[in-house]
């Protein structure tokens, strides 16, 4: 049974999508503030964490990078409607993906399983690596090895690393990248891949402004090269 954490300072949504998320099956934590938010992240395994940005005590982006600091439990982030740079802040800072207030309780609840059913892949045996040049890519731990170190990538970084790997050379456009990653009809902005691809590139490549492994296709997407 997944436990998640639901972080927002208004009482009355908090409680609405605590009840709704547990009649899901979920096990539900709150938190009303980015201190108690980040303290509670701390000291409890949570399988995803849904987080506001607008938080008292520590806003949500402060929150995002403190929990990035130990742990890559995948974080939705909510912002406020046409507030595009905590979208993009919230990117950076290492959350997994983004939902604009207001907002559907189904659609988040669909982002939900499709976060966990990524970070979860079952029927997967732990034999299922992949090793090529300077990577080894363990599907069932989720890991992954770049010139001998192990690199630490969230959940939308791995996704979009196989992706690519899987399928080298294969180009994809950013809007076909929202729909394969994220994992539903999305109606997000293409930027959010553009920052995970840089995000990835700062892990996985030497020098990230002259990729070796993740490179663009000028006016089109994204590919992997060996």
């Amino acid at each position: 049974m997944d436990k998640l954490l639901i972080v927002d300072d208004e009482p009355i949504l908090l409680k609405g999508l605590k009840f709704s998320l547990e009649q899901e099956g979920y096990i539900i934590d709150t938190a009303v503030d980015g201190e108690e938010a980040l303290e509670k992240a701390m000291d409890n395994k949570y399988d995803l964490v849904v987080l506001d940005v607008m938080l008292p005590k520590m806003d949500g982006i402060e929150v995002c990078k403190r929990i990035r600091e130990s742990s890559m439990v995948p974080i939705i982030m909510l912002t406020a409607k046409g507030d595009d740079e905590s979208k993009i802040l919230g990117l950076e800072a290492g959350a997994d993906d983004y939902m604009a207030k207001p907002f559907n309780i189904l659609e988040l609840k669909a982002r939900i399983r499709a976060v966990l059913r990524r970070v979860k892949p079952k029927n997967m045996a732990s034999s299922s690596i992949i090793s090529f040049d300077k990577f080894s890519v363990n599907f069932f731990g989720r890991k992954v090895i770049f010139d001998d170190r192990e690199v630490t990538l969230t959940a939308k970084e791995f996704d979009l690393l196989i992706l690519l790997v899987l399928n080298e050379g294969t180009v994809f456009s950013r809007e076909e990248l929202l729909e394969k990653i994220w994992g539903y009809e999305y109606f997000g902005d293409v930027r959010t891949v553009d920052v995970h691809v840089r995000r990835l590139r700062e892990k996985v490549e030497a020098d990230s402004s002259h990729p070796e492994f993740i490179m663009t296709k000028w006016g089109t997407g994204y590919y992997f090269k060996q």
